[in-house]
């Protein structure tokens, strides 16, 4: 095992990680009126409407497949009947039906950005490279379904373990396919970078609208 081995997978994320965790707080005290989507839906909707549907449906999607996928032991999955086969079965088909989505979305989401006259003069340099390693990380994840058929229960799960868990073992990363820590670290790297980009929105869903009363609009009559 390499220096640069140890440096990419076991302190790298930690670096990513910090960024993240501090870089969010920075970002408040500093652009607190900033910290939003910066919505251009006035401006063109037809594209934004399909392209953010599937994007949003995907990558929430796979974010929630990842943690569970990823985070809970295979030994706690066997439990419950859900061997590492049927594991690795739903893991690949349910990945790629939601993979495809957030691809398709960043795409439409990309191309709107650069082919809408009025959406390219207000597009930032910040933008474009978010949505780049957005397409970067979904693409790595998408060709390790299609093309490679590693078994990564044994190895990346228990390492994304080790690392949420302060107890790291790049070891686990030795005999991983390149396609695969391309992914992790074009994540991690894309997880630093987040703090600054216009992907904060993601902490600000107002989730209290699935609880707050309701607000009763009554039609204004006009009198006779």
């Amino acid at each position: 095992m390499t220096l640069w081995h140890t440096l990419i997978f076991t302190v790298f994320p930690y670096i990513c990680l910090t960024t993240f965790v501090f870089g969010h707080g920075y970002r408040y005290i500093t652009d607190r009126f900033g910290w939003n989507a910066r919505s251009s839906e006035f401006l063109e909707k037809k594209y934004l409407f399909y392209g953010s549907i599937l994007f949003h449906f995907g990558i929430i999607a796979t974010f929630m497949g990842h943690a569970g996928g990823l985070l809970i032991p295979q030994r706690v999955l066997d439990i419950f009947g859900i061997t590492a086969q049927i594991h690795n079965t739903i893991a690949h088909w349910n990945g790629l039906a939601v993979g495809m989505a957030a691809f398709a979305g960043i795409l439409v989401l990309g191309w709107r950005r650069m082919k809408q006259p009025r959406l390219k003069i207000v597009t930032t340099r910040n933008d474009m490279v978010t949505l780049a390693a957005l397409a970067v990380v979904i693409a790595t994840g998408m060709y390790n379904v299609l093309f490679s058929h590693f078994n990564m229960l044994y190895s990346v799960a228990p390492w994304i373990r080790g690392i949420v868990t302060f107890t790291p073992d790049s070891t686990l990363m030795l005999d991983v396919p390149l396609s695969f820590r391309v992914h992790v670290t074009a994540a991690w790297a894309l997880l630093a970078f987040s703090p600054f980009t216009r992907l904060v929105h993601i902490w600000s869903v107002p989730l209290f609208y699935l609880t707050r009363p309701f607000i009763v609009y009554r039609r204004q009559t006009r009198q006779a």
